[in-house]
């Protein structure tokens, strides 16, 4: 057997928001992790521009949502504005609900903020050891692990790294989602986009109608952080190499914007529609983008990664520490790869939406109609919230036991989220407390919630993590749930398993925990 330089139990490949996240998710239940990244550093570039609330109820989880808030913009800039230019006025705009202002449905709210932001405290979140500059260029399958291939490109040397699991974080160009060969579905690349970080002081014309974006005729502007900055966003020029970028975006604020543009940097990318045709070969996992890659609009792309290591890396740690069978594993691509195909259809229609908008415009003013005049959106107020594909997610696999009851059928658009206890529903968010959520309750451990704890305690049973939680007496029928009933809710917050009233038997929890945690692996 080859001799590795370095073991771990999970080596996590990219160092975006999904691998540090993962990263932060299997610290806290006590797994080796090593983390590579091929880059010197972690990236300063905007990119992606939206934390919602599906992933802000994670980071409450790992007591890193206030930080993260605390950096980001105030929820009036929770809103998108379309103009003409970005001096004109609006002639539409709409709320980004859930980020523009609390909702019941959850006791987090999503913010405005820039990757670059994030990352750093995503960063500090955990004491794993991460290698920068540090490239995976091959990889090899053992019997009980994955033998890796490194090179480190600021010593020049090449070492290997032995691990149970490699969790492949590493975007859409995915180096391991190349070398296992696994195909992807879907659209394909969308076009060529070009972001411009710049300084300028636009504030006469966006301090009194804050924005996360403005979207305009001649391409998008966002601003970076609270104190200043700004990103421009288009289609790549023909003549990128020789490309007068403070030109180019002086031009794009509009005839007498007379604003210079001083350019930090810029940043080619391609847009991306696909779904790999595999999640998973054997102990080698998939996330993030190197899983799917999905259209901007809407700001579905990184928080769908970070939703898939919050599937997946409880399941590492029970296969890693005995508690659950490898086959649990395996259930992360039967849950999460039909939410991606959901997700890329959802983002394909919010981009065809927004160029139906552009569109109007253009027809408007063709047609001689007052540049004041105002477009109606082809949405509904909450459509962009898609709160039904965010919160409404329903797991159908091994790790779920039903209970012969029919979940909500999902919406047609993702608008709208009915909050219910069926299982494999994300357990819905119930104040317990003044302060404290029914989502507080769920970390490293399985949660069961019951309004009859003294009728559970006897059945509590190892070696699963469990922990029991009062439901208040208000909060039964809002769960579906007799005086004696329970829902057992898994560590990524989806309900496992309902007992309506009492339970089939004495050892019927047990049986439940065995069940989801040793699920039979359809392949």
């Amino acid at each position: 057997m080859p001799s590795a330089d370095a073991e771990a139990e999970v080596l996590i490949v990219g160092g975006g928001p999904v691998g540090l996240t993962a990263r932060a998710l299997l610290e806290r239940w006590g797994v080796r992790v090593l983390l590579v990244e091929k880059r010197r550093e972690l990236s300063p570039f905007p990119r992606s521009r939206l934390v919602n609330v599906r992933s802000m109820e994670i980071y409450r989880q790992l007591g890193l949502a206030a930080g993260i808030a605390g950096n980001a913009f105030a929820p009036e800039y929770g809103r998108v504005r379309f103009r003409d230019t970005l001096h004109d006025r609006d002639f539409a705009t709409a709320a980004m609900i859930g980020v523009n202002a609390p909702v019941p449905e959850s006791p987090v709210t999503g913010v405005v903020t820039s990757q670059d932001r994030l990352e750093p405290t995503l960063l500090a979140a955990a004491d794993a050891h991460v290698r920068f500059g540090v490239e995976l260029v091959g990889l090899a399958e053992e019997n009980d692990g994955v033998l890796a291939s490194l090179v480190d490109h600021r010593r020049g040397d090449r070492t290997r790294v032995r691990a149970r699991y490699v969790l492949a974080a590493d975007g859409a160009n995915s180096t391991v989602r190349q070398l296992l060969g696994i195909g992807t579905t879907g659209p394909g690349a969308m076009g060529d986009f070009t972001t411009v970080v710049f300084d300028a002081d636009l504030n006469r014309w966006c301090a009194r109608q804050p924005a996360g974006v403005y979207f305009t005729s001649h391409g998008s502007f966002a601003p970076l952080y609270p104190e200043g900055g700004w990103a421009w966003f288009g289609p790549t020029p023909v003549d990128a190499a020789g490309a007068d970028w403070p030109g180019l975006v002086s031009r794009a604020l509009g005839p007498g914007a007379d604003v210079q543009a001083e350019v930090v940097r810029v940043q080619h990318w391609v847009m991306n529609a696909f779904v790999a045709e595999r999640f998973r070969h054997s102990r080698i996992l998939l996330a993030g983008d190197a899983a799917h890659a999905v259209p901007i609009i809407g700001g579905l792309g990184m928080n769908t990664g970070l939703a898939d290591v919050h599937n997946l890396c409880w399941k590492l740690a029970g296969a890693l520490q005995g508690w659950a069978e490898p086959s649990l594993v395996g259930t992360y691509e039967t849950e999460r790869q039909p939410v991606a195909h959901e997700t890329l259809r959802q983002a394909v229609a919010n981009a065809r939406l927004l160029l139906q908008v552009q569109n109007r415009r253009r027809d408007q003013l063709q047609t001689g109609q007052a540049a004041s005049a105002r477009i109606e959106l082809p949405w509904s107020e909450r459509y962009f919230a898609q709160l039904g594909l965010v919160l409404g997610v329903t797991y159908r696999s091994g790790a779920v036991l039903t209970d012969n009851s029919a979940p909500p059928e999902p919406s047609d658009t993702g608008t709208d989220y009915i909050p219910t206890t069926a299982p494999g529903r994300r357990m819905p968010h119930l104040w317990l407390s003044p302060d404290r959520s029914t989502l507080d309750a769920f970390g490293a451990w399985f949660t069961l919630l019951t309004p009859d704890p003294a009728h559970w305690a006897p059945r509590t049973t190892a070696p699963w993590p469990l922990r029991i939680e009062p439901l208040p007496d208000e909060h039964t029928d809002l769960c579906d749930l007799g005086p004696h009933g329970a829902l057992l809710i898994r560590p990524d917050g989806h309900i496992g398993a309902r007992w309506r009233d009492h339970p089939p038997g004495e050892a019927a929890l047990h049986h439940a925990l065995s069940a989801l945690t040793r699920p039979a692996l359809k392949d």
